[in-house]
């Protein structure tokens, strides 16, 4: 044994509040990495795809998720179809009422676009985060719970607050330039496997034994 089946929906059968939502049946307007989960308490957790919202294939946007995510329930991901027009006098928007109000429904050239939604690898995200349209999260991220993205997250960083603003670097500048090339999370499972105590507990990165940590 080296792990949970990462292809389960429930990869721990005695916990049905946790589920590996890359499992889930496929959007074409979503990609999730493996052993990504959503932890929701207070309702089924394979109902992660209510949690992203205002999100239309007409535009083409996508939401991205890497591996080894860990997502607290109440976490929001709102996309692009939530954006009014704003060049104009009112933001109102009057063409979705129809009635004849529909002649002035915008082009999707007229409305605001910010691009993908892309979370990276080993990334937390804490309970009742909102993530705006287009933000990018880089790996080994942390979300402070109730929080409100608007803006892009360095990898390795904490961020926290409405509107999020940065709190501390998890590690130095040269650990993390390290970890963003050992990309631990694209080794198998074995390897992953036989060097839990290593990941779960920082051994290597305290300076003297990185060239260890670098060979495994």
């Amino acid at each position: 044994m080296t792990g949970p089946d990462r292809k389960k929906l429930y990869p721990n059968e005695n916990i049905r509040t946790v589920c590996y939502i890359s499992n889930l049946p496929k959007r074409s307007n979503v990609e999730i990495g493996d052993y990504t989960y959503y932890s929701d308490n207070n309702k089924s957790p394979e109902k992660f795809y209510d949690n992203i919202e205002h999100h239309y294939e007409f535009l083409g946007d996508k939401l991205i998720i890497g591996k080894f995510c860990a997502i607290a329930e109440g976490v929001k991901f709102i996309m692009n179809g939530a954006n009014h027009r704003m060049d104009g006098i009112t933001t109102y928007p009057f063409n979705i009422f129809g009635c004849g109000w529909e002649k002035v429904t915008p082009t999707v050239e007229q409305l605001p676009f910010k691009g993908d939604t892309v979370i990276g690898n080993d990334v937390w995200i804490g309970q009742n985060v909102t993530i705006m349209p287009g933000v990018k999260v880089g790996d080994g991220a942390i979300i402070a719970a109730n929080s409100t993205v608007t803006k892009n997250i360095e990898p390795y960083t904490i961020y926290g607050g409405n509107p999020s603003k940065f709190i501390k670097k998890r590690f130095s500048d040269d650990i993390v330039e390290f970890l963003l090339k050992l990309q631990w999370w694209n080794w198998d499972e074995e390897k992953i496997f036989d060097h839990l105590e290593m990941l779960t507990s920082g051994i290597g990165l305290d300076g003297t034994l990185m060239k260890d940590f670098g060979r495994v």
